[in-house]
Formats: structure tokens, sequence, C-alpha cells
């Protein structure tokens, strides 16, 4: 039985990247794999429904009103969930992120040998991020470096990847964000996580939601009261794909 992989869109009007994204999603690098792309439209008052559809996405889910970033990956989670996906990608939708890389990202997932996996852009390529992106970066990565007790690269990804378990037992605190408290959670229950470099491109179109003080007022109360919470370690039950040695990848 071929693996599903469901690839996850957060968007809020990005009429004018998303369908360059979701174009550049491979469908095709395996043949035990099978890609489905899944939108969460969060309230957009543009075109991103219709780009996303005309761009042959082929389920899409919209809040009737804004809620947030962390909202919305909450809600791609528990619908990819649904969609039975033996993987769960998130993409952002505006186009900073090499869609044609998951393939790479979501390789050790395949393997077993992790079940949450990152495209760090540090590991990677960063030419063009701007200086206090950069800067905000370091402070909350390093800050989930001191509370994991593991060294971590690029903490604000937006580029991730996650096991059907891992999907199930995920857990995001706040609707504003999910990036810190997402890591910090299924860490502390015992997912493996592994960085995977990944190309950065800068964003051409469209405007980040991030505002720099609406992010420090809800992001850092929100690890603390994540740090708060007792967890309870999961029994890791890893599936990994049996892939033929002679068939890695096809062409895209």
């Amino acid at each position: 039985m071929n693996q599903k992989v469901i690839v996850f869109l957060p968007a809020h009007n990005e009429e004018e990247s998303i369908a360059e994204v979701i174009r550049r999603i491979p469908r095709h690098f395996h043949p035990q794999v099978d890609v489905e792309i899944l939108v969460i439209n969060d309230g957009s008052s543009d075109r991103t429904v219709e780009a996303a559809q005309e761009a042959g996405a082929d389920h899409i889910y919209s809040h009737s009103q804004n809620k947030g970033l962390g909202a919305s990956v909450r809600e791609a989670l528990e619908q990819s969930y649904e969609l039975g996906a033996d993987i769960s990608v998130m993409i952002d939708a505006d186009n900073e992120y090499p869609a044609w890389e998951i393939p790479e990202l979501i390789e050790p997932i395949l393997d077993g040998d992790y079940d949450y996996t990152m495209g760090s852009r540090f590991l990677g390529t960063i030419k063009g991020m701007r200086i206090h992106r950069r800067l905000g970066n370091y402070f909350f990565t390093f800050l989930q470096s001191l509370l994991l007790r593991k060294w971590i690269y690029d903490g604000q990804s937006g580029m991730r990847a996650f096991s059907r378990q891992a999907v199930k037992h995920a857990e995001i605190i706040h609707d504003y964000n999910y990036a810190q408290v997402l890591t910090l959670n299924l860490v502390r229950k015992g997912f493996r996580v592994k960085e995977v470099p990944i190309t950065y491109q800068v964003r051409s179109k469209g405007q980040s939601f991030i505002k720099f003080k609406s992010y420090m007022t809800s992001v850092i109360p929100a690890i603390i009261k994540e740090m708060a919470r007792p967890v309870e370690k999961v029994q890791i039950d890893p599936h990994p794909i049996k892939r033929e040695e002679s068939s890695t990848k096809e062409a895209q």
C-alpha cells in the first residue's frame, strides 16, 4: 500500500504566491508515495481560494474569519489526520520555502528514523534574510535550545513534516503562532526531531503577518505556558515505508 503524504498550506491573503507554491510541490517523486495538497484558508479577503483551486489543490478548508497562524496549523494537522495522511507536510504559502525540496524533508520520516523534521535555513542558505528576522530567529531558537537541552538551528521554519503519530499528539496552545510551542510540545513528548537543510528565498510578494510587538507579547507567554504544562512521553511506534534502493526518486 502506498504512503499518503498531505502537504498543507496555511494561507491568509496569499493570492499572489500560493499558486506558484502549489505548482512547485512534487507530486510523483516516488512510486510508493501519493501526494495530496490541503489549503487552510484563514479568512482571506482576496482570491486565495480561487488561485489554490486553479493551481490544483485537492482539499480546501476555510475559516470564516482570520483566526491566526497557530489556529490554521492546528486545523491543518487535524484535517490531514482525518484525511488519512501517513506523513503531513507544512509549507508556508508565501513562496519563501523550497517546495521542490519536500522529498528531502520527509525522507528521515519515510525511513522510520525520525518523527518530526524541520527545514533549516541556517543549515542551508539564508542569503537575503533581513537582519531583524535573523536576530529574532537567533533569540527564539536559542531559547528553545536551552529549554529542550538540545541544539536547534532554525526554530521558526515554515517548512516542517510530521509522522502520523506526531500529528495525532501535536498540541498548539495558542492561535497567533505555532513554531516554538509545537516543537517544545513534540520533543518533550519524546518524538525524534531532525533538521534538514533547505534553500531560503526572499519573499517577493505579499506581506508577512508577523509584527514584532505582537510576536513578543504572544509567543513568550505561550512558551512559558507550554513549559509549565505536564506532558506524558509517547510510546513511539514508527512505520517506515519499505522502499527499494533502486527507485529512490523519480524525476519530478
